[in-house]
């Protein structure tokens, strides 16, 4: 198989796919309707081949989006959604894995996206009030009934896995996952591996740090994630962004951009690794997926992996708040010194 090409659900898909959530969700304001149309359209005309959404994402405005404006294309694109947060935009989404809620949320994406069936269907957080066995249950019983195609999970740790694979056989995990994100590393990567399940890592970009074009985070938006994440505060940002200009230096040397580097360094850990950057700019459209065919040169790998790693990054992926929806796995004290 071409190195920029994995397997998912025994189906093809490009090793650089494309994570819709910033057209909705997450960053700032969402896009506008004909804007979304523009990246969507770009995205499967220069060779995306799976779309990453969920239901969470803008309340439902992503999934209306990808419906509206490319359904006309179902056949040209893998298709992967996520249930189990919450819809109400008038509260913080809450994490609900209860059948009955599961069911109900996949109907309704369903019909946002225009579309009779969801290509991988993920349980987007575990909810600890209901066994995880319950959960994957009915995402099984979806399947029977063919309104989904293959079953994943997301932000759970090796554990986890391996307890919603017991129940019906996982074909997905996603994850975060980048040269600054490394807790896959612990054990996770490994148990995908070993249960034959593709690992998709979200935010490979380290959520724009390795774009080299974000060394100030005083601008961001007042709803924009990244003022809730530790890495991104003005304690630990100037300490990151000290990291930046030995890795541009990397990225000169390798021929590419910064952000080919890193998603070149993202697909190169494993053969059942998928990258889903996401972006609403056009030109970062085009320049992701250019890492699709960059063969990353060993000397080059072996250099960032010493100069961005779980030891040499300031702050925690995430707040207490947000690590206690999660079991991903965490580097101990002693790993860190």
């Amino acid at each position: 198989m071409p190195n920029n090409t994995r397997l998912l659900a025994n189906r093809p898909v490009s090793a650089v796919s494309l994570g819709c959530m910033s057209l909705s969700h997450g960053y700032g304001e969402k896009s506008s309707d004909k804007h979304c149309e523009q990246v969507l359209s770009r995205a499967l005309d220069i060779g995306y081949t799976m779309l990453d959404t969920a239901a969470v994402y803008g309340y439902g405005h992503n999934e209306s989006m990808i419906g509206k404006f490319i359904s006309q294309r179902r056949s040209e694109f893998f298709l992967a959604s996520k249930c189990g947060f919450g819809q109400n935009p008038d509260s913080n989404p809450s994490i609900n894995g209860r059948p009955e809620y599961i069911r109900a949320t996949c109907e309704a994406s369903l019909q946002r996206l225009q579309t009779d069936h969801i290509d991988l269907y993920y349980l987007h957080r575990r909810d600890f009030t209901v066994p995880i066995e319950d959960s994957i249950g009915t995402l099984a019983d979806l399947q029977r009934e063919g309104k989904i195609g293959a079953l994943g999970v997301s932000e759970i740790g090796a554990a986890d896995l391996y307890k919603a694979h017991a129940e019906h056989p996982i074909s997905a995990i996603q994850s975060e996952y980048s040269l600054w994100t490394r807790n896959a590393e612990i054990e996770v990567l490994r148990a995908s591996q070993k249960i034959g399940a593709a690992y998709v890592a979200f935010s490979p970009l380290a959520r724009g740090f390795l774009t080299n074009k974000l060394h100030d985070t005083s601008g961001l938006a007042e709803h924009d994630l990244r003022q809730t994440m530790p890495r991104f505060d003005a304690e630990n940002y100037p300490s990151n962004v000290s990291l930046l200009p030995a890795y541009v230096k990397l990225a000169q040397r390798q021929g590419c951009t910064p952000a080919q580097l890193a998603l070149a360094w993202v697909i190169a850990q494993g053969d059942n690794i998928i990258a889903i950057p996401g972006t609403q700019n056009l030109d970062h459209l085009e320049d992701n997926l250019g890492a699709n065919d960059l063969m990353l040169d060993a000397e080059v790998e072996a250099l960032l992996n010493a100069l961005i790693n779980e030891q040499t990054v300031h702050g925690e992926r995430y707040s207490d708040k947000a690590q206690a929806s999660v079991t991903t796995e965490q580097f101990s004290a002693e790993h860190l010194q």
